[in-house]
């Protein structure tokens, strides 16, 4: 660490910061688009805001494990962080296979939302600066939760960027087919992920009692 490099106290309060500041924005963002999903009648939108209950549990997994420990139980920490990490990311895709599913059985087309246009891009700005901020702070701190926390936080901000294609789509070809295929390109990179980050925890060695 040079001497103009920050503490690695003042990194894991940066760290923290971030994450709060995800975990806010994303409880906001559940009542937000699930409420403009019910009234455009859009899978996708419901789809999104449940998805982003799946990103308040992964960054308050962040937040536990950023507590003061022990040095010996680093280790074990860390490997418990990735493991419920890689369940977030497991459920996230989960989540985003059966909404997709749903849309494409039902072949139903939404109303247009511009209200879910608008909020749409600027989620998508706003998980983007998000998760490029806890990646840099996480090499800098060689944080692995905070490293798969801020991946996560890259999907968020894919999946904002294709529903929002979707509806733009929608609302000017009537291509209702789009939001599903969107969904289920991220859902397979989310269970990649999850699967990663399954077997990173399990190549851990658990520190010693």
């Amino acid at each position: 660490m040079t001497p103009t490099s920050p503490s690695p106290e003042k990194l894991r309060r940066r760290g923290l910061r971030l994450v709060w500041a995800t975990i806010f924005w994303n409880v906001f963002e559940v009542f937000i688009t699930i409420g403009l999903g019910v009234a455009a009648g859009s899978i996708a939108l419901v789809a999104f805001g449940t998805d982003s209950m799946v990103e308040v549990f992964a960054s308050l997994v962040v937040v536990w494990h950023s507590r003061d420990l022990l040095v010996m139980e680093e280790t074990h920490r860390t490997r418990r962080s990735l493991l419920l990490i890689a369940v977030s990311f497991v459920v996230l895709g989960a989540v985003l296979i059966v909404g997709a599913g749903f849309r494409l059985i039902e072949g139903s087309v939404p109303d247009e939302s511009p209200l879910g246009i608008a909020y749409l891009a600027i989620t998508a700005f706003v998980m983007l600066a998000l998760a490029i901020l806890k990646q840099r702070t996480a090499v800098a701190l060689a944080s692995d939760p905070l490293a798969a926390e801020a991946r996560i936080t890259y999907l968020d901000a894919g999946l904002a960027a294709s529903v929002l294609l979707s509806l733009v789509l929608n609302a000017a070809f009537g291509w209702w087919w789009a939001d599903p295929v969107a969904a289920l390109a991220i859902a397979g990179i989310a269970l990649r992920e999850g699967h990663e980050h399954w077997e990173e925890s399990r190549a851990m060695v658990p520190d010693a009692p």
